[in-house]
């Protein structure tokens, strides 16, 4: 994706809005025994997230409550994660994930690259300020006390938000795919800490043209030659950056249909980039995804997911287009 690429979301915000009425028919919905799955899905999908949150406002003024709390204790399974999911603003949807990641039993490093990897300046600052409003903790510790080696040092150098933006400098981008050359047939402790150095910390745009360099000195596309030379979850989320730094959008594809067919299914992975990028680039990502598996996100949601589950990822994922 050359950086003039123009990307899309699938979520807009409801041109008529009337966030009071939208709480009444929530409360109606979430009433009694049973519980208007439709009428949640009609209401929270067709909104954009800052709506959401107007709604979430008139909702506890109206009713005392809050609504997140009655969609926790109303829905359940897949359906209550996206649900719920929906109603974060962004950088704090994405400060749950990683807390989540990190304090499940066992770390969700999949979670950690996939966002990590992704997210740009803004979005990293925002997220760690979310991350110690909700939850007391500071994410650069987490992080480093539930992860370890090279992988550790990569996702801290992340977290610090330290990449330029907009520069570029095309003498130093020849220099820079040396580096990268040399650490990929050396791999000492020093030349995977130089390696990282410059993905986490160049610009997007430096990147791309250290990129060609690298192809140009070793006769080598740089992802086969992370593959090649290291692995682990190292080697992903270094693989991961370079993706991001391309096609974000085909990265995304790319994880959503091993999350759909490698994984079997893996719904988390599905729901965090669904909602995520929905008001970002979903639609960019339904694209690629239909250009390079042949088959529409559309279509392989239908096959795997069921239910009321099924129809919220679909609304999520629909937007205006027609490939279904």
């Amino acid at each position: 994706m050359f950086c003039g690429d123009y990307v899309q979301g699938t979520i807009f915000p409801a041109p008529i809005f009337d966030p009071m009425m939208d709480a009444q028919m929530l409360g109606g919905a979430l009433q009694g025994f049973g519980c208007d799955k439709d009428m949640l899905i009609n209401i929270l999908t067709q909104r954009c997230n800052a709506q959401r949150l107007v709604i979430a406002e008139a909702y506890q003024s109206m009713y005392g409550r809050d609504l997140i709390g009655d969609l926790k204790e109303k829905l359940s399974d897949h359906f209550k994660d996206v649900m719920v999911g929906l109603m974060y603003p962004p950088p704090s949807y994405d400060a749950h994930e990683l807390w989540h990641a990190m304090k499940g039993a066992g770390t969700e490093e999949n979670c950690l690259i996939d966002i990590l990897a992704s997210r740009t300046k803004g979005e990293i600052f925002q997220m760690q300020e979310a991350y110690y409003l909700q939850y007391s903790s500071n994410l650069q510790e987490d992080i480093y006390s539930e992860t370890s080696g090279h992988f550790r040092d990569t996702l801290i150098n992340l977290v610090q938000g330290t990449r330029e933006e907009g520069y570029t400098d095309p003498a130093m981008a020849a220099q820079d795919a040396m580096v990268l050359w040399e650490a990929c047939q050396r791999k000492t402790g020093e030349h995977k800490t130089m390696l990282q150095m410059i993905l986490c910390n160049k610009s997007y745009q430096q990147l791309w043209l250290v990129f060609q360099e690298f192809q140009n000195v070793s006769g080598q596309d740089i992802v086969d030659a992370i593959n090649d030379c290291y692995d682990g979850y190292f080697q992903e989320l270094l693989v991961a950056i370079v993706l991001c730094v391309r096609d974000k959008p085909a990265y995304f594809a790319y994880r959503l249909h091993s999350a759909i067919h490698d994984f079997g299914f893996h719904n988390k992975t599905l729901i965090r980039i669904l909602i995520a990028r929905s008001e970002i680039d979903l639609m960019t990502i339904r694209k690629r995804y239909k250009e390079r598996y042949g088959k529409s996100l559309f279509h392989d949601i239908r096959n795997f997911a069921s239910g009321h589950y099924e129809k919220a990822l679909l609304a999520i994922c629909a937007g205006d287009a027609e490939d279904y």
